[in-house]
């Protein structure tokens, strides 16, 4: 059984709410047809993953901060366009005490990507600052921190993103000298399945939320009654990873321990993901998670008016759904709202970008229940919010 660390009563000052949302979806959406002329050929080949991967995932479109070889805006620029979303002149970028960002693409390794957010934001004034690096549950554990210093009195209002620009990590020429060393040693001159896979599941974009005290005078706002974390590393090998190849016996070496010539000829920095690992756990122990929250929380299948699932792909819609009637949360079609085929899987930002397509769209009343699933295959790690319109 899952053992929380919430078990220990919490006691907060005030409750805390989401009272605005904002995305940036970065130039015109592009279609499956479309995508290879974006990404670009490897080794002057069609892919032979991309029509398989592309049948399976549901998706119909997708956003690109690239054109014709180059980046039209970087991770840093998308997440900066869709926090300065949240405000106007009625509540100005200034009025914030903590930024809290979350992403699995910074554009480098130091300073974190929280730090250039707030460089290119040009808000004059210091803030609190936390950046969160993993991949899908980034922005919600950024966002938890927020959430307890509002809730705690430590601070008023925080600005929470989730940001990814992945496309530049795909584009063709990242596997050219893989390729060219495959030929060389008369081996098959398409990269690995592990590898090809996710240049057609992943997306760019940003999505932001401004958490506060207290929830709109005028309009609707999400409170937040409970947000929970948990990391099954403890258990599980890595399933997704980039800057490192992985070892027959589960572990990792990282690109530092690795040689610069092999940073190329492997793809070191080119984003993996074992599959059958995927199938095995992805669902399984999030349904394992979320049943002892349904205890903790006396969760049911009535108190769940939206369900909003971040899946990759369409393909785990039927293993979630009967995962959730095994643990007994039956949650019926017409409660489910997604938007991966219209704007791809986009990582840390897509629980956002449901909440925040889901509010600014008017389909939630006061009252409504909401529960928001994110998973995370990088080494498996989970979050669960559960929302209340107000």
């Amino acid at each position: 059984m899952t053992i929380f660390a919430s078990q220990i009563e919490r006691k907060f000052v005030r409750p805390v709410y989401i009272t605005r949302l904002s995305k940036f979806l970065p130039n015109d959406p592009v279609s499956n047809d479309e995508m290879e002329k974006v990404l670009g050929l490897v080794n002057g080949k069609p892919s032979k993953a991309r029509s398989i991967v592309l049948r399976n995932n549901g998706i119909k479109t997708r956003y690109y901060a690239f054109r014709d070889g180059k980046s039209t805006h970087s991770n840093v620029e998308l997440c900066a366009n869709a926090i300065r979303g949240l405000f106007d002149e009625a509540l100005p970028l200034e009025s914030i005490d903590i930024l809290a960002v979350g992403t699995s693409s910074p554009e480098q390794v130091i300073p974190s990507h929280g730090s250039m957010v707030h460089g290119a934001l040009g808000i004059n004034k210091g803030v609190e600052l936390i950046s969160a690096m993993g991949t899908c549950c980034s922005s919600v554990q950024a966002l938890k921190y927020a959430q307890m210093a509002i809730a705690s009195g430590m601070a008023e209002s925080a600005a929470g993103c989730g940001s990814e620009k992945m496309s530049t990590w795909m584009h063709a020429s990242r596997f050219e000298p893989e390729v060219e060393n495959l030929t060389k040693l008369e081996e098959n001159g398409y990269i690995a399945f592990e590898k090809d896979f996710l240049r057609w599941m992943l997306s760019d974009g940003a999505a932001a939320v401004l958490l506060q005290s207290k929830p709109n005078e005028n309009g609707n706002s999400y409170k937040i009654e409970w947000l929970e974390t948990i990391s099954y590393a403890n258990e599980l090998e890595t399933c997704m990873y980039a800057g490192a190849i992985k070892n027959e016996d589960g572990s990792l070496t990282g690109w530092n321990d690795l040689s610069i010539e092999d940073w190329t000829k492997k793809s070191v920095f080119s984003v993996k993901q074992d599959t059958k690992m995927l199938a095995e756990h992805i669902v399984k122990k999030g349904g394992e998670f979320l049943k002892g929250l349904m205890e903790k929380y006396n969760l049911t299948s009535d108190k769940v008016d939206y369900f909003l699932p971040h899946m990759s792909s369409e393909f785990f819609k039927k293993p979630i759904k009967e995962n959730l009637a095994s643990i007994g949360l039956e949650i019926n079609d017409e409660k489910w709202f997604y938007n991966l085929p219209r704007v791809g899987n986009v990582g840390s930002a897509s629980a956002y970008m449901m909440l925040e397509e889901l509010m600014n769209t008017n389909k939630v009343k006061k009252g409504d229940s909401i529960l928001v699933m994110v998973p995370e295959s990088a080494r498996f790690s989970y979050a669960y919010l559960y929302l209340t319109v107000v």
